[in-house]
């Protein structure tokens, strides 16, 4: 079978090893299998390392300011969002990352507004999973 949900991002300025940069997606994807319930092999994620003097920092913030942004389709209600808020968090954190320093963003797209499976409006699609928990 094939998923398309979530597309993921991080965004940051500092270097980390690699083994780091997988933990970091890592962090982010069982976040989103435990709270959004998406399937083990999906896995739509990147991670962005800026040059500093492309990637401004807000004040107040550190080096380790860390962006997440998730697009997904809409029909999470406000409570599994915050459940996700709260869950990239907390895996975050155990990876370092300050809570103060991670932002996230999730962009909610309508079905028909994503061409998947060679082309094909997603709601016209069996996704094979739920969207609105």
């Amino acid at each position: 079978e094939q998923f398309t949900m979530p597309l993921s991002k991080i965004e940051v300025c500092y270097s980390h090893p690699p083994t780091t940069v997988q933990a970091l997606m890592d962090a982010v994807i069982q976040a989103q299998r435990e709270v959004l319930q998406i399937p083990e092999h999906d896995r739509q994620i990147r991670y962005i390392e800026h040059r500093p003097e492309h990637f401004w920092i807000p004040p107040n913030k550190s080096q380790k300011y860390t962006l997440i942004e998730i697009c997904m389709f809409y029909g999470r209600s406000l409570e599994t969002k915050k459940r996700l808020y709260q869950t990239l968090v907390k895996n975050l954190t155990e990876l370092g990352i300050p809570k103060d320093d991670i932002f996230i963003l999730f962009q909610e797209q309508a079905l028909e507004n994503w061409g998947i499976r060679g082309g094909i409006a997603a709601s016209e699609v069996d996704l094979g999973f739920k969207v609105e928990i």
